[in-house]
């Protein structure tokens, strides 16, 4: 039986979340801060960072927190961090930051102080920004505790603020034709809360890119989609990989091939898969 994690947590911490949330959403910068976003190429932009945490499968405690960066425009991995962890506060619907971004912010702190040099200039998180109910995602709330840009790169939209994934919402995704294609994603209360971007030719899904912390929404969706050789962008897609491999490693199990290795360029209908069967499609 897998482990579980704690219930759902009584209605006075729910209350001391929502406190914090709205402390910290005062802090959120939602334009472009350093003079490389400004850039039409991103000229300046050396690293970019991407964070992901992956369960061991059959248990919701038993997790692997992973934060990679990859140099840039190259995409090649530069840096790895990869730790197991146990989480202890349970998945809160509008509160995946309490469970999961204390790992997280402690994998930054330690690149900081052990190997500065490699700091990202920019996360890319798996998950939303200021399209959140709370106005406040896991990728605001990483980027206001530490200090450095976040975008918000969702697979699946959330709806809040009127946004539904209704045959409207569809329609507008098949409309998207080439890699690039995006529509904004306007909330009720009339406010553009994320872009819907085509992140790759061939993805028959979009991405839900948001801002989470000193960046343009303008600028989120372009660095986004430069960071795509698949449908996820590489900085996350790496992180996960990693997080997924370091799991194998740690408790066993058939491993993957190397990291590098399982890279290959899409293939057309008709040809082999240029990809690995272990590789799951929600990375590609």
């Amino acid at each position: 039986m897998a482990r579980e994690a704690v219930g759902r947590p009584p209605e006075e911490t729910l209350s001391l979340w929502k406190r914090e949330q709205a402390l910290l959403r005062a802090r959120v910068v939602t334009r472009d801060t350093e003079a490389w976003q400004r850039d039409p190429g991103f000229s300046g932009l050396r690293r970019v960072g991407g964070v992901d945490v992956s369960f061991v499968k059959g248990d919701s405690v038993s997790a692997c927190a992973s934060l990679v960066v990859l140099s840039y425009p190259e995409l090649e991995v530069v840096y790895e961090d990869c730790h197991m962890v146990s989480l202890t506060a349970p998945y809160v619907s509008g509160f995946l930051a309490f469970r999961e971004l204390p790992f997280l912010v402690d994998a930054v702190q330690r690149l900081r102080e052990e190997e500065p040099q490699l700091m990202p200039q920019v996360l890319l998180v798996d998950g939303n920004g200021v399209l959140h109910h709370q106005g406040f995602g896991v990728a605001c709330h990483l980027g206001v505790l530490t200090g450095l840009p976040c975008i918000g790169v969702a697979k699946k939209l959330l709806q809040v603020d009127g946004l539904e994934n209704n045959a409207r919402h569809k329609e507008k995704i098949r409309l998207l034709q080439a890699g690039g294609d995006t529509f904004p994603l306007m909330g009720d209360s009339g406010a553009i809360l994320g872009m819907a971007l085509k992140s790759h030719d061939h993805s028959t899904k979009p991405l839900y890119v948001s801002v989470g912390h000193k960046v343009s929404l303008e600028a989120a969706v372009r660095l986004t989609r430069s960071c795509c050789r698949f449908r996820i962008p590489e900085p996350v897609r790496q992180a996960d990989i990693r997080s997924r491999d370091y799991i194998r490693r740690t408790l066993g199990g058939p491993r993957p091939p190397a990291p590098g290795q399982e890279r290959q360029e899409w293939a057309p209908p008709g040809s082999p898969r240029a990809f690995p069967l272990w590789l799951s499609t929600e990375l590609l």
